[in-house]
């Protein structure tokens, strides 16, 4: 049985014979009696077993490590101690030994440290949070839309489109790259699939052509940008969650954004209690309170142009100058969301700063795009409305240099049932950030990849 049954039916299993399975975080044996840290992995706290010199195999039991697995059988029953209840054992079992050498102590490790355990650095209360945390927000995300009618599509990893614009792609190839180096060209027509490839960017594209069919369509899965970035922020493999709606314009757009986003943030609140508590005393005071007033507020919607004026009129000595036409640095997105206390939606933003594919606004100057920024993280998913107008499409592609070949299926689908569509992107890891207080994005995904790191 698993612990965390036992803990949600307390009442039916006090005084009932229990038998779980699971591994030693930490072991204080006694001359007369020894307690063990337990723990199974389905919950966050485990429970204690006691032993004493009853059991058969005292001797045995009490030489235990941590990290050893064991098997308890036992009786259920109020703690004499600080728990509330425990486990007394009648039996236990070593099923898999563990040496003194063993790297999880049950002390406080660094991050630092545990990024280079990161086989091992789940079994951490830190990370083991961290990851319940992840698995239960990313059903979130799924049941949120799930429930609304959207369909759940798989896009491509290898894609000859490079989504962003920004050049930033892996290479996918089977070329003998020693032989091109020799030679000093490549024959892409040579190479697996006949053209250059690469690992995608984003999944947008690719699911605006399933939306012109199921109206509301979701993408969530991994992406890959190869950015030399050693930030907080950035990884090479990081997961993307993209919804594509038709008939849905900017302010629609908001709606949803707004709307998953409280759903998920609640949904987490109410499944990890342990979790949330554990990251609100350990990780960051006050975590609890800002997410919960979080999804309690109503989101602020701005124009970039406004944002400047407040900006340019707010009495602070900025690093960055804010500037009409350009982008926002992160104290801007901190003193914007602390100026209207709360989650801010920044829409209309200028059209050179923005990806080509957004719905270009009658002023000419800008686009119908939108960036959330929240307390505390700054931006946390943008999105815009998708340009549904063929020329003008066509002509932005010419304008920024793209291969029009290379688009040809993607301004199709202006010409085939064209409407006003919509659609957004946000990090996952981003958000379990932001939600856990681990501000690193190293340490909210299993095994991060990152420059010069790929092991691990």
């Amino acid at each position: 049985m698993d612990i965390i049954d036992i803990k949600k039916n307390i009442k039916e299993y006090i005084g009932k014979e229990v038998r779980v399975e699971g591994w030693i975080r930490n072991h204080r044996p006694q001359k007369e009696f020894g307690f063990i840290a337990f723990n199974d992995g389905t919950e966050q706290n485990g429970i204690q077993v006691v032993y004493d010199k009853s059991i058969s195999n005292f001797d045995e039991i009490s030489k235990l490590l941590v990290g050893c697995a064991i098997e308890v059988h036992g009786e259920l029953v109020k703690s004499q101690g600080k728990e509330d209840y425990e486990i007394k054992a009648w039996e236990v079992k070593l099923l898999g030994d563990c040496p003194e050498d063993y790297p999880i102590q049950p002390k406080r490790h660094t991050r630092e440290f545990l990024r280079e355990q990161g086989y091992l650095r789940v079994r951490t209360n830190l990370f083991r949070a961290v990851f319940r945390v992840r698995s239960v927000a990313a059903y979130a995300i799924h049941k949120y839309f799930q429930e609304r009618n959207f369909v759940y599509v798989h896009t491509p990893l290898i894609t000859a489109n490079d989504g962003e614009g920004a050049g930033q792609m892996f290479q996918v190839t089977t070329l003998d790259l020693e032989r091109v180096a020799k030679e000093g060209k490549v024959d892409y027509s040579k190479d697996f699939f006949g053209k250059q490839v690469g690992l995608a960017v984003t999944g947008q594209l690719e699911g605006e052509t399933f939306a012109m069919n199921y109206k509301k369509i979701y993408t969530f899965g991994p992406t890959f940008r190869a950015e030399n970035s050693n930030t907080k922020t950035h990884a090479s493999e990081f997961w993307m969650i993209e919804p594509e709606m038709a008939f849905c314009d900017l302010d629609g757009d908001m709606d949803i954004m707004e709307g998953m986003l409280k759903y998920v943030v609640k949904y987490v609140l109410d499944n990890c209690p342990e979790e949330m508590k554990f990251f609100d005393e350990f990780v960051e005071k006050g975590l609890i309170n800002k997410l919960t007033k979080l999804v309690n507020s109503n989101f602020k919607r701005i124009d970039h142009e406004e944002v400047i004026t407040i900006l340019k009129n707010a009495p602070v000595k900025w690093e960055f100058e804010p500037e009409y036409g350009e982008d926002i640095a992160r104290e801007h997105e901190k003193y914007i969301t602390e100026f209207f206390d709360g989650p801010v939606f920044i829409k209309n933003w200028p059209k050179d700063i923005k990806a080509f594919y957004m719905k270009q606004n009658p002023d000419g100057k800008t686009v119908a795009a939108v960036d959330l920024e929240v307390p505390g993280a700054g931006e946390l998913m943008g999105g815009s409305q998708r340009e549904e107008d063929y020329d003008k499409l066509l002509q932005r592609i010419r304008e920024l240099g793209m291969k029009e070949e290379d688009f040809d299926w993607y301004l199709n689908l202006r010409k085939y049932g064209t409407c006003v569509h919509s659609g957004f992107g946000m990090g996952f890891e981003r958000l379990i950030i932001y939600i856990t207080g681990v501000d690193n994005i190293r340490d909210v995904i299993p095994y991060p990849r990152t420059p010069g790191n790929c092991d691990f």
